[in-house]
């Protein structure tokens, strides 16, 4: 059962009735243009499964899904004792600094200051990271 009042999963836009598909995969609706004579989007496939003789429906993104956001390199990120001796300046210098606002850092739940070794040189060079 189709209905009109669906939006479109991959794209956000609201799906018509003659271009609304269900994926089957992930089971929502996206755009999948189902006749020739009326315009229509497609956010999406239909093919015929061979082994199964049947219609497969997918949408566009779980047929490409976008890749994980890498984090920036673990060689890059500095704990506060590594921070100090790249910048040659006291951990208490960078904890004043990273709390004045100063120095981009961010504070893991066990109080463990870390930092991005490119924002260090910035600040120990005298510029704002």
């Amino acid at each position: 059962m189709t209905s009109s009042k669906n939006s479109c999963w991959v794209c956000g836009e609201h799906v018509e009735p003659h271009t609304e598909a269900f994926c089957g995969q992930c089971g929502r609706a996206y755009h999948l243009n189902q006749r020739t004579d009326m315009p229509g989007k497609d956010c999406g496939q239909v093919w015929i499964n061979e082994d199964h003789l049947a219609l497969e429906f997918a949408c566009d993104r779980c047929l490409h899904p976008e890749p994980e956001v890498v984090p920036a390199d673990l060689a890059a990120i500095l704990d506060i004792a590594e921070a100090a001796l790249e910048a040659g300046l006291a951990e208490a210098v960078l904890a004043a600094a990273a709390e004045a606002g100063a120095l981009r850092h961010r504070r893991t739940a066990g109080g463990v200051y870390l930092f991005e070794r490119r924002d260090v040189i910035v600040y120990a060079r005298g510029g704002d990271a």
